[in-house]
C-alpha cells in the first residue's frame, strides 16, 4: 500500500486529522475523547464512554462510523435483552434443518449503547466476542468480520437501573473514556447547530483494508527499552503486593493486569504515530495512561474516605 513504513507513518498522521475535521462538523469539543476513540480502532482495541446522558456519546460513535467505510450495528442494551439477541441463534428453515441467524455482533462496528443497563448474563456473551472475534452458538464457532470494534456507552453506575461491569469484561476495554459537560461556549454552539436546519454530508476517510494495513504498522512500529520499561513499572507500581509501591498498598484493593502495559505501549505507539513522531517516548505513555488505567485499578475503602478519586490515584502513581 505504501512504499515504506516511513510513507506509511506520514500517510496516518494526515488520515488522522482528516478524520478529526471531519468528526468536527458534527461533534463540538471533546477533541480528547475523539482522539482516544480513533486510537482505539488503529490499535484494534474497544472503548467504553463513560457519562450523564445528552452528552453525544451515541453521536460521537455514530459520526466516526459515517468516516469509516464499515459496516455499523447498534444494540440499544435493556434489562430484558438477551445473548441471542445480540450473537443471533439457530432456527429450524421450512425443510426443517437447523440454520444460523447472525445477530447484530456481525459487524465491524459494534455500538453498544447504554451497556450496563442489561444483565451480567448478556454482558457476558460480549466477551468472547470482543476477546477472540469469535462467538459460539449450539457448539458452533462463527468468526465475525475484520475489523472489528465495540464502541460501548455507559451511563454512571450511581443511576437508576444500572448493573456494573464484570471486571474481566472491564479488562477488554482498551479505553474507559469519561466525557464531561461541554464548556460554556462549546455548549452556545451546539445549541446553534443542533437547532437550525442544517445537514452535514460526512466523506469517508478511512476503509477497512486501510485500517487493518495501519494496525499492523503499530505493531511495527519500535520501543525503546526506557519507554518499554516506564509502561511495565507504571503498571507495577499500581499492584498493592510486595512489588508495588506503599502509596498502592495503603490506597488500592488489586491493580492493572499485562494487558495495561500491552495496551499502554501499544496506545503511546499510536499516539506517537499521530502526533508525526515515528517511535513513542515516555510523554506518549503518559498522554494514554489515564484511560487505560482507570477501570483497571480499584481504590479501596481509605481512598475513598480521604475523597481520592481514581485520577487523583493514577496521577500520584505517574
Amino acid at each position: 500500500m505504501y512504499a515504506s513504513d516511513v510513507e506509511a507513518a506520514d500517510a496516518l498522521k494526515v488520515k488522522y486529522q482528516e478524520l478529526t475535521k471531519e468528526i468536527g462538523q458534527v461533534i463540538v469539543g471533546q477533541h480528547d475523547v475523539i482522539e482516544k476513540v480513533i486510537i482505539a480502532i488503529l490499535c484494534n482495541g474497544h472503548s467504553l464512554l463513560v457519562g450523564v446522558p445528552g452528552l453525544a456519546k451515541t453521536l460521537l460513535v455514530q459520526t466516526i462510523s459515517d468516516v469509516l467505510d464499515l459496516e455499523f450495528k447498534r444494540v440499544q442494551f435493556t434489562p430484558d435483552l438477551m445473548p441471542s439477541d445480540i450473537t443471533g441463534a439457530e432456527i429450524l428453515d421450512e425443510n426443517r434443518n437447523m440454520k444460523f441467524i447472525p445477530g447484530p455482533l456481525f459487524a465491524n462496528i459494534i455500538l453498544a449503547d447504554e451497556i450496563n443497563r442489561t444483565p451480567p448474563k448478556t454482558q457476558a456473551a460480549l466477551l468472547e466476542a470482543m476477546q477472540e472475534r469469535t462467538i459460539t452458538v449450539s457448539g458452533e464457532l462463527h468468526r465475525l468480520p475484520a475489523p472489528f470494534f465495540v464502541l460501548a456507552t455507559q451511563n454512571p453506575i450511581e443511576q437508576e437501573g444500572t448493573y456494573p461491569l464484570p471486571e474481566a469484561q472491564l479488562d477488554r476495554f482498551m479505553f474507559n473514556i469519561w466525557l464531561d459537560y461541554p464548556t460554556y461556549e462549546e455548549e452556545v454552539d451546539v445549541i446553534k447547530k443542533t437547532t437550525a436546519d442544517r445537514k452535514v454530508d460526512l466523506k469517508t476517510v478511512l476503509t477497512g483494508e486501510e485500517i487493518l494495513y495501519f494496525q499492523q504498522l503499530i505493531r511495527r512500529v519500535p520501543v525503546p527499552d526506557n519507554v518499554m520499561e516506564y509502561a511495565v513499572s507504571l503498571v507495577h507500581k499500581t499492584r498493592p503486593n510486595e512489588q508495588g509501591t506503599d502509596f498502592a498498598r495503603q490506597y488500592i484493593s488489586w491493580g492493572a493486569g499485562p494487558r495495561a502495559s500491552q495496551n499502554l505501549i501499544l496506545g503511546a505507539k499510536c499516539n506517537a504515530l499521530i502526533n508525526g513522531k515515528y517511535s513513542p517516548d515516555i510523554e506518549d505513555v503518559q498522554a494514554v495512561s489515564l484511560d487505560i488505567l482507570r477501570h483497571r485499578v480499584v481504590r479501596n475503602y481509605k481512598a475513598e474516605a480521604e475523597g481520592l478519586s481514581i485520577e487523583d490515584v493514577i496521577s500520584k502513581l505517574l
